[in-house]
């Protein structure tokens, strides 16, 4: 296919291993690479958008593979994106990438990864959009995955690339050589067992960390076809997940079971 103009962002820096994986892998294809990613790590942060503090960015070239322009970005992976089609790019993109991240983005933890916002937010601008992620902090063995979200964003593009849809790739850590196939699955709804670690600081004053576990819920699942596996039965397979989703968060349920609101009743009558 002829050379894209491909946007890479992320949410954990312009520092990371995995945005310098995946602008390395698309740089060598051939395409014309932009990375304009925070310049720090700025993870969990979902959609927001800095609107009460001025935004600035900073070439960052020098950290990536030659031909690849980037900037350092001191806003939210959300911003980063805005930024980048509206400020700092001569050209529209064909193209927007977020990640590789370091860590998984299962389920529902989809709302708060700013990774999947950074995406998200091509995808709100009609622009064809994957996020990629590897499904352990652990493992930093980026070649596999930024290799595989190529194909599959350029596949995706050679065959018509739907409107507002945005494609959500996690890849387990695992040898390729074992991993199992490809498959699209459906977003887990994520449960979290003791959400807080209740903690003392050396002045007595108590505090509390964010240090949730996950629960591996390998079976509920929201929309979708009922054959294809949840996206954490499908990583706990040691198998890649693909996840279409849309920016449309309306209730897809049966309209009877929605609460009787009196006012709205009252309406419809």
């Amino acid at each position: 296919m002829k050379p894209l103009r491909i946007l890479i962002s992320n949410d954990d820096g312009v520092f990371a291993e995995g945005i310098r994986h995946l602008a390395t892998t698309a740089a060598n294809r051939g395409h014309q690479v932009t990375v304009v990613c925070p310049d720090q790590e700025r993870s969990a942060t979902g959609h927001g958008l800095t609107l009460q503090a001025p935004i600035r960015a900073e070439r960052a070239d020098e950290l990536f593979a030659q031909g690849v322009k980037a900037w350092g970005c001191s806003g939210t992976p959300a911003d980063c994106v805005k930024l980048a089609l509206f400020e700092l790019m001569d050209q529209r993109p064909d193209l927007v990438l977020s990640g590789i991240n370091h860590g998984p983005n299962l389920g529902t933890d989809i709302f708060c990864s700013g990774t999947v916002a950074a995406a998200l937010e091509g995808t709100l601008e009609g622009l064809p959009s994957l996020a990629v992620s590897m499904a352990c902090f652990q493992n930093r063995d980026f070649e596999f995955a930024g290799e595989l979200a190529l194909d599959i964003a350029e596949d995706a593009i050679k065959n018509k690339w739907p409107q507002n849809l945005l494609l959500n790739l996690n890849v387990p850590p695992c040898d390729p050589l074992k991993m199992g196939s490809l498959q699209w699955t459906r977003l887990s709804i994520r449960h979290y067992q003791e959400q807080f670690s209740r903690r003392i600081d050396p002045h007595g004053n108590e505090y509390f960390w964010l240090a949730g576990k996950a629960v591996k819920d390998l079976e509920s699942a929201g929309d979708g076809p009922s054959k294809w596996p949840s996206d954490v039965a499908q990583i706990e397979s040691q198998a890649p997940s693909l996840t279409p989703i849309q920016p449309d968060l309306f209730w897809r349920g049966n309209v009877s079971l929605l609460p009787k609101i009196q006012k709205i009743d009252q309406v419809a009558r």
